[in-house]
């Protein structure tokens, strides 16, 4: 039995009439996305030309002290096949000022966090000044392990691969001709040098999402460790990602007071 998460062609037009009806339901021009040069953003800046033409999408690659020049070709490549305005907004003066007024750059993970936030600082600071949505690049698999920065790359006006696994927007990658080179590119965030997402996940995404999937599904520990041929402690570590990360996932928790209290029981719609 294979549960590795297939992907159906027919949802390129459920996620770009989705993309469509937000921008126009928040009266916005566009988006602006954060161009990396990976697969994430390649494939949601393409579904966003799709969904609103290549004049309403914008760019921006940001990049820091550990800048990688093959990465900077392949988002400004991507960016002139998809027609579409890119700038390049280097963030380390931002970095260097938070250095100088917190110790910060002793832990590469913390410092990770402040470059994903300075990113999201921009790229909000830009759609506010020309009236655009931020489109995020975040995946299922991502979302669901706590894979993100918390007010940094999780943060988005709107998510359209977020119901997507990893192992299926490689697949949709295929559907929207996005290269070969940037399908088969090692994922990582650009946080350091050297980082991968796979070495800081501790799992292949191939793995991770067909355990994943099947959680989805229902299956039990023991189910799922069969036919992933994998053993029960890796299912747990899996699950143990998903609990630790479900505070990113919701809305700062608010203590109960009023009659309907925001994030908790009022309703919106």
């Amino acid at each position: 039995m294979d549960l590795t998460p297939k992907f159906n062609e027919e949802w390129i037009e459920e996620i770009t009439l989705f993309i469509k009806s937000h921008v126009e339901e928040a009266g916005a021009k566009g988006v602006v996305i954060g161009l990396s040069g990976g697969l994430d953003s390649s494939v949601v800046a393409k579904l966003c030309v799709l969904a609103l033409g290549k004049k309403n999408v914008v760019a921006c690659y940001m990049p820091a002290e550990n800048i990688q020049r093959e990465e900077e070709k392949d988002a400004f490549e991507i960016a002139r096949m998809l027609g579409i305005k890119i700038m390049k907004l280097d963030i380390t003066k931002i970095l260097d000022a938070m250095k100088s007024t917190s110790d910060v750059s002793n832990k590469k993970e913390v410092l990770g966090n402040a470059k994903a936030r300075a990113r999201m600082l921009l790229l909000y600071t830009y759609a506010n000044r020309e009236n655009l949505l931020v489109a995020g690049t975040s995946n299922k698999s991502e979302l669901l392990t706590g894979y993100f920065t918390k007010f940094g790359d999780g943060g988005a006006d709107i998510t359209p691969i977020g119901d997507l696994y990893k192992t299926q927007v490689r697949e949709l990658a295929k559907h929207l001709k996005i290269s070969k080179k940037i399908i088969s590119k090692t994922p990582t965030a650009g946080l350091w040098k050297g980082q991968t997402d796979e070495k800081e996940l501790g799992i292949t995404y191939e793995l991770l999402d067909k355990i994943l999937y099947s959680i989805e599904l229902g299956l039990n520990e023991g189910e799922i460790a069969e036919i992933c041929e994998t053993k029960p402690s890796k299912i747990r570590y899996v699950e143990n990602m998903i609990h630790r990360s479900i505070h990113k996932r919701k809305f700062p928790r608010i203590p109960k007071i009023g009659i309907r209290t925001v994030g908790v029981d009022l309703r919106e719609t």
